[in-house]
């Protein structure tokens, strides 16, 4: 008896157990919002509207998420359990009836009524799922993993961004080999899984036994308080620079497969697809362990936007997406930027938590954290919106061979390179804020 009581007592108390691995089964499922472009075609196909009207699903799934997050921080803050369970049933009722709307569209073509059912599920309803489950997991870890904060916070959010390349492969087959119906089939299953994950990370989710939130809210100091024991301008540069990182990220991958196309590598789109997703996750882990060496992590943030400007700058002065079909250094160099773009576009989210922490404390983290996650939700309605703006209004559209239907593909490498111009100005306006605006921590400064 008294064995097994300590074999129970040690996996209640066991990091990995009760922080990171019901992390990784709560981010590896949300994180798969990012597969929107594996079916989005599908869907826009299957209930008869065009592609451009079925893809502001995805942009309320990130403007609700970074909503959801900034005005239900609070909840994450009192109560893990009551959150990661929002989040585990808002996620997996908004899969089921997405494939519940498409279901409707497919009966009735053309139909508004499936349309905004998609938006609503795919949108609102798993936006809070996806802002709530985000955040529930962060404050857990960094509270178990005291000394190496942003390993464990970078373990979890690059399962959020490893989870496209994870799924993306079993979506496709799913499409394939379902047969008639198989779009709104593929989300039903999906649903059923990923609740089952998800309420498996919800169940083993556990703050460490010497960690006792205030039980009284008059004994804690109000978020506002708290951002105020550092000049105002410190929080405002760390929103700006995380905000202007997911928007230059997004801007450019939002472009990622038709630039790849221009440099003559169409045929490996799907390779690059998923190489970019690994340094994506590659960049939320090791960026966020390398910040753990360092005394100031905002660091990071510099060496991030420093080496964007740079890469940016070469391709824009070698003409290098418009050129490089043809040309190997060119195609590396082009490539280098796609890569590298992916890896600090994750390394921005895994740091975000241990760096508020280090400059607001480890008391209302989830609340801040919440807060700070807006930057995200406005991204997701900018980001992609004006890259694709930018590419509809400049350059020239060209035939560049054809599809697997014999259809001609059309690029535009000159608009493609002006969305450039955009990306490294917004990174040269972050490095200045977080040179000027973000200071060091006392701590980073001893």
């Amino acid at each position: 008896m008294g064995k097994k009581e300590s074999n129970s007592a040690g996996w209640r108390s066991n990091k990995w157990i009760r922080a990171a691995i019901p992390a990784l089964l709560l981010h590896c499922s949300i994180g798969t919002v990012y597969c929107w472009s594996i079916f989005s075609q599908e869907i826009a196909d299957y209930i008869g509207f065009s592609k451009s009207a079925t893809e502001w699903a995805f942009s309320f799934a990130i403007f609700f998420l970074g909503m959801s997050a900034a005005f239900l921080g609070n909840i994450v803050e009192k109560d893990i359990h009551k959150s990661s369970l929002i989040a585990t049933i808002c996620f997996a009722l908004g899969m089921a009836g997405t494939g519940a709307f498409i279901y409707y569209g497919g009966a009735h073509p053309g139909s508004k009524l499936a349309l905004i059912g998609i938006y609503i599920s795919y949108g609102f309803i798993m936006g809070i799922g996806l802002g709530t489950g985000y955040l529930s997991p962060v404050k857990t870890l960094m509270l178990w993993f005291q000394d190496r904060k942003g390993l464990a916070t970078g373990l979890a959010v690059a399962g959020f961004g490893a989870a496209k390349a994870i799924a993306s492969p079993i979506m496709q087959s799913m499409l394939e080999n379902l047969g008639e119906g198989g779009i709104y089939k593929m989300f039903w299953i999906l649903a059923c899984v990923y609740f089952v994950m998800m309420f498996v990370g919800h169940l083993l989710l556990k703050k460490p036994d010497g960690w006792h939130e205030p039980s009284n809210d008059a004994d804690k100091p109000s978020i506002v308080s708290v951002l105020k024991t550092r000049p105002i301008s410190n929080y405002i540069g760390i929103w700006l620079m995380f905000y202007i990182n997911i928007t230059c990220g997004l801007a450019l991958i939002s472009q990622e497969k038709m630039i790849v196309k221009c440099i003559g590598l169409a045929a490996s789109a799907g390779i690059i697809s998923t190489v970019s997703a690994i340094f994506n996750a590659g960049g939320r882990l090791g960026f966020s362990a390398w910040a753990d060496t360092m005394k100031d992590r905002n660091t990071i943030y510099k060496l991030i936007f420093i080496l964007s400007i740079v890469f940016t700058g070469l391709v824009i002065v070698t003409q290098g997406i418009k050129n490089g079909e043809g040309n190997g250094l060119l195609v590396v160099l082009v490539l280098a930027l796609i890569f590298l773009v992916n890896a600090g576009y994750g390394g921005g989210f895994s740091n975000v938590p241990t760096l508020l922490s280090d400059h607001y404390g480890m008391g209302s983290i989830s609340a801040i954290h919440g807060i700070t996650l807006s930057a995200w939700g406005f991204a997701g309605l900018t980001g992609n919106q004006i890259a694709t703006y930018i590419v509809n209004h400049s350059g020239e559209w060209v035939e560049h061979g054809t599809d697997a239907a014999g259809n001609a593909i059309l690029v535009n490498p000159v608009g493609y390179q002006n969305v450039l111009f955009f990306t490294i100005t917004l990174y040269v306006i972050a490095l200045i804020l977080c040179l000027l605006l973000v200071k060091p921590t006392d701590k980073s400064a001893k």
